[in-house]
């Protein structure tokens, strides 16, 4: 499929986004901090909306961390029961429009319940190919890379691969993001200036995008401020943009014309 394009230019093919500020949305209304994830459900509906009308093929979400097993159990569980309903709420969406669900992270840590939801609609969904919703769940890109270097190790243990044979290629077939390509364009809500163990290996030439809206806040035009700031940059991937030169001479011959 070839690239989708506006009229500011192409648009990435593959964006991810670190949903941040759901606790601050909450705490700023007096609410519980689950309220603020419940509203930032809704932020998820309108950028899968935003994605089919524009052409984005890949949308990576990192809904839930690592680290985010050491907050409150109250709020983990709460999140777990969300998680389970918006699959399930969405999972006729996913059909209508041909979306693949899929998962990254350390799918085992994730309740048995949660895993048997999950499971179900990633089976029901693995033939499509149109769009693609890639969930982040218990993951960390530091514990991603250390799970491939030793799967990578143990293949040279074994005599299936000798170290000089091992590449970025080696590397990234081992990374829970296998087959799923490397994001054109990063989102960050809430302002915050990090990656936050987000996909570190994968987001190496992607271009960043942070905004200061809060999650349960942003929406279908500031998925599209997002692309049309992202439309506007020129990508060299660590090359040098060559422009073609244009002598006196030959500029004043076109002006005679």
């Amino acid at each position: 499929m070839t690239p989708a394009t506006t009229a500011n230019g192409k648009i990435p093919t593959h964006v991810a986004i670190i949903m941040d500020g759901n606790g601050r949305w909450a705490q700023q209304r007096g609410l519980p901090r689950i309220e603020g994830h419940r509203e930032g459900a809704k932020s998820v509906q309108a950028v899968m909306r935003a994605c089919r009308e524009t052409g984005v093929r890949y949308l990576t979400l990192y809904a839930f961390s690592t680290e985010n097993w050491s907050r409150p159990k109250s709020e983990v569980m709460g999140l777990m029961d969300l998680l389970v309903r918006f699959v399930i709420e969405n999972e006729p969406e996913l059909h209508k429009n041909q979306i693949r669900l899929q998962t990254i992270g350390r799918f085992n840590d994730l309740p048995s319940a949660v895993q048997l939801v999950l499971n179900r609609v990633i089976k029901a969904t693995v033939n499509y190919d149109h769009y693609h919703l890639n969930l982040a769940l218990s993951y960390g890109a530091r514990d991603e890379i250390t799970q491939a270097a030793r799967a990578i190790a143990q293949k040279v243990k074994n005599g299936e691969l000798t170290p000089e044979q091992i590449d970025e290629a080696t590397v990234t077939r081992h990374l829970f993001t296998e087959g799923i390509p490397d994001p054109d364009l990063l989102i960050r809500t809430s302002g915050e200036m990090r990656l936050s163990n987000f996909l570190l290996w994968q987001v190496s030439y992607t271009e960043l995008y942070v905004t200061e809206t809060l999650w349960p806040d942003f929406r279908e035009n500031d998925f599209a401020a997002a692309l049309a700031a992202y439309a506007r940059r020129g990508r060299r991937f660590g090359g040098v943009e060559i422009k073609k030169e244009v002598s006196n001479q030959s500029s004043r011959g076109q002006a005679d014309l």
